[in-house]
């Protein structure tokens, strides 16, 4: 198959990954944030560099898991409606977080422009998320135990936000999310890829 070959996947979804740990890690050493700091906030506007961050954090790691979805799917062509669903989702889901770098939160209105809209591409980027967990559970053998599992975990932050950020803080119940994110999609990547290169022996 031309182009991204299965077995280069997983290092791509892995570097996504890591450039958005890598931002999050250094914008916070820059503003002195913590573990309960909103994911967002280096990347507000007005924050210094927030375009660097708004890239690095969310637009090209959003990118390359976008298509390396793209390229799972096409490699999969029998691989059954639920799973393709599941594997769309992925792909939404990536471009969703992508959303959030393109569309800052404003401070000087946190409930309309931008803000709003950075709110509705982070709750489509849960959403999608954790039905393509649960499609993908249910429709690919491989990755359904620790797909279940992240399904709940997620299920569980998005059902109960209010209780979870009380006792948790809104920054920690974020973490959690994007560790389970990266999680689902190199777990993908993994097992999808390997399902490809038995497919093409």
């Amino acid at each position: 198959m031309a182009g991204v070959s299965g077995r280069r996947l997983l290092p791509l979804v892995a570097g996504a990954h890591a450039c958005t740990l890598l931002a999050l890690l250094l914008f916070a050493a820059m503003t002195g944030g913590s573990m309960r700091t909103p994911l967002a906030l280096p990347g507000m506007a007005g924050m210094p560099l927030a375009w660097l961050f708004n890239l690095l954090a969310w637009v090209v790691p959003g990118g390359m898991v976008a298509f390396a979805a793209l390229r799972l799917r096409a490699g999969l062509p029998a691989a059954g409606l639920a799973a393709g669903i599941a594997l769309r989702l992925l792909m939404l889901a990536a471009l969703a977080f992508a959303a959030q770098g393109l569309l800052p939160l404003d401070p000087g209105a946190l409930d309309a422009g931008t803000s709003r809209w950075h709110a509705a591409v982070w709750m489509l980027w849960n959403l999608a998320f954790v039905a393509g967990a649960l499609l993908s559970a249910l429709a690919l053998r491989g990755v359904r135990w620790p797909s279940l599992a992240l399904f709940a975990i997620v299920a569980i932050c998005l059902l109960a936000p209010r209780l979870a950020v009380d006792v948790f803080g809104a920054g920690i119940v974020e973490r959690v999310v994007l560790a389970c994110w990266w999680a689902w999609t190199l777990l993908l990547a993994w097992r999808l890829s390997d399902r490809r290169r038995q497919a093409a022996k």
